[in-house]
């Protein structure tokens, strides 16, 4: 009798335990941003309140992101971001998608050391390669330039690795029959490989424009222009002109440049999620 009873009680906890722990690691994960919105929706004489109730008493919306809008050039600084990500992507894919096809798809001499050197590339921080870069670009008078603050990403051996991955799944008997149909490599390459793993360049995009969006290691290093300031450089200004009093305006600065992360991964969920199971990577 006991066993039956609790029979059902295994496969229900079985079923909850799983949810409930996955809804504790997200409410964890997400209470930072939570409490930027309701920091950004608060007067000041409310900042220091510890509780989470959402609706402040002195609701200061309007003011916060006002301020936040005026006080700092934050339309530059998303422009700038915009075009800082949208340049190293689009470089990145370049150069990427070409030599993820001949690592997965073509047969040479020495196919094994490069793809052995691309994976223990993964393993290189940016700040191993900061001084020799910055000194190059220096000396080449390119400092304070959007050229500076993308090309030291141009090469991305994550994406190559990714690439590689996808593009080893796609069958070799549709690449050799258009080759049997004159199609060249190229042709291959772009118009039928790369299109059957659309999924892996979504997720690849949104690992791209995701961490050079928040990235403030290098741009600190490179730019000193407010005018060229991508949006956590620019924040960075902004709390300096705030002089750490407004944490109001600084967390509503700080919501508008994260709601275009956001709403660009919900955006592309499907597609990341189908990218990143498809290549194995975790």
């Amino acid at each position: 009798m006991g066993t039956a009873l609790s029979s059902p009680l295994a496969r229900l906890a079985r079923k909850v335990l799983p949810v409930a722990i996955l809804a504790l690691g997200a409410a964890i994960m997400l209470l930072p941003f939570y409490w930027m919105v309701l920091t950004s929706l608060r007067s000041p004489s409310e900042i220091f309140d510890v509780s989470l109730w959402p609706i402040p008493k002195n609701f200061s919306a309007v003011e916060n992101y006002v301020r936040a809008a005026t006080q700092a050039p934050m339309g530059r600084f998303m422009l700038n971001g915009v075009i800082v990500c949208g340049g190293i992507l689009i470089v990145q894919v370049l150069v990427a998608v070409p030599a993820a096809y001949a690592l997965a798809k073509l047969r040479f001499p020495g196919r094994r050391l490069f793809f052995t050197l691309v994976v223990a590339a993964l393993s290189v921080p940016m700040q191993a390669l900061a001084l020799p870069l910055f000194v190059g670009l220096a000396w080449a008078n390119l400092l304070n330039s959007y050229f500076a603050l993308m090309a030291p990403f141009f090469l991305s051996v994550f994406a190559i690795f990714l690439f590689r991955q996808s593009f080893r799944s796609y069958p070799d008997e549709i690449i050799d029959a258009a080759r049997m149909d004159g199609f060249s490599e190229l042709e291959i390459c772009w118009g039928l490989v790369l299109r059957g793993s659309l999924p892996s360049l979504a997720a690849f995009s949104v690992f791209s424009v995701v961490a050079h969006w928040n990235d403030l290691y290098w741009p600190m290093i490179v730019v000193s222009d407010t005018a060229l300031a991508p949006p956590p450089l620019g924040m960075l200004f902004f709390s300096d002109v705030e002089s750490g009093a407004n944490y109001g305006a600084l967390m509503a600065g700080a919501t508008i440049i994260t709601a275009p992360m956001v709403l660009c991964f919900l955006l592309a969920r499907r597609h990341f999620i189908a990218g990143v199971t498809m290549t194995g990577v975790k």
